[in-house]
């Protein structure tokens, strides 16, 4: 899989990063003009750029709905939502991480880390969709680096996914054989019951109650939480499932489902009975369209 690579640091203070995104500088501002490819990557007047970790969906530490002033910001699980964030701090090489009350870091040693990204687009919200390493780079910003296997073991990504710090989720410009690597490592941390396997509730089903204890029980799919709660913003706060599939269908989230490669909307693997909504097929069998 061929990426562009851009050197740089990671910096938290100031920022609310949680464990599948995070700010990142490159060494100039000009070089996210390197990834070239249709959407701009939206960076502050430092350089610095929202990442979103390919392959990689964390529990929410904070989550705003569009439209959601009924229900304001919303969380998934706080003690493994914020387990996730602080492991990718970690191992990035951060501690005493102090975050105020609405997640934003205020203090961290260091104040930032040497890294490097593998890109090659950033999402319609200008962020580099990514994979992310510490330490000095192997090239320069702007050349091209070939990621396999053994190099994709060396990134942020993989370590969240191994550790059971996160969810898989795919989507359609991921190659497949990274795809089935990070697969890999999905399965290996489901079976040794790492981080938040042993709660996971995607598959078994998930009973939706009031808001607090959706925001308090809710270990599950993150883009499946995330249309939960738009749903309900939608419906100014209300969270009685009626009409959630429809809403769904009418989002139009599109996917295919491996390995027959049917290819469908997100409302058709989603099961709802009255207040109980499900997964139906596993989260690492949907491989889902960039809009």
């Amino acid at each position: 899989m061929p990426l562009t690579l851009i050197e740089g640091t990671y910096r938290v203070i100031g920022a609310a990063p949680d464990g599948d995104s995070m700010k990142f500088y490159p060494k100039r501002k000009a070089d996210w003009a390197l990834i070239g490819n249709p959407n701009p990557v939206r960076a502050n007047q430092s350089g610095g750029a929202q990442l979103r970790l390919d392959g990689v969906d964390a529990l929410e530490t904070h989550y705003s709905p569009p439209g959601g002033g009924a229900i304001g910001t919303v969380h998934q699980p706080p003690d493994l939502a914020h387990a996730a964030a602080q492991a990718a701090l970690e191992w990035l090489g951060f501690s005493a991480v102090k975050r105020d009350p609405s997640e934003i870091v205020t203090a961290a040693s260091p104040s930032e880390v040497e890294g490097y990204i593998l890109t090659r687009f950033a999402d319609k919200y200008g962020r580099p969709v990514a994979f992310g390493f510490r330490g000095p780079a192997p090239k320069k910003s702007g050349e091209s680096v070939y990621l396999d296997e053994a190099l994709l073991k060396q990134s942020l990504n993989w370590h969240m996914l191994l550790e059971g710090q996160a969810y898989p989720t795919y989507y359609s410009k991921l190659y497949p054989d990274i795809r089935r690597s990070m697969t890999s490592a999905v399965q290996a941390a489901r079976s040794s019951g790492k981080g938040l396997w042993p709660q996971d509730l995607t598959s078994t089903g998930f009973e939706v109650g009031a808001l607090d204890e959706v925001q308090a029980q809710a270990v599950i799919m993150p883009k499946l939480f995330r249309r939960l709660l738009e749903y309900f913003a939608f419906n100014a706060g209300d969270t009685s499932l009626t009409g959630f599939k429809e809403y769904l269908a009418a989002h139009g989230d599109t996917l295919y489902i491996l390995p027959e490669g049917h290819r469908t909307g997100f409302d058709y693997v989603v099961k709802v009975e009255r207040q109980s909504v499900k997964l139906e097929r596993p989260v690492e069998a949907l491989i889902f369209d960039e809009k």
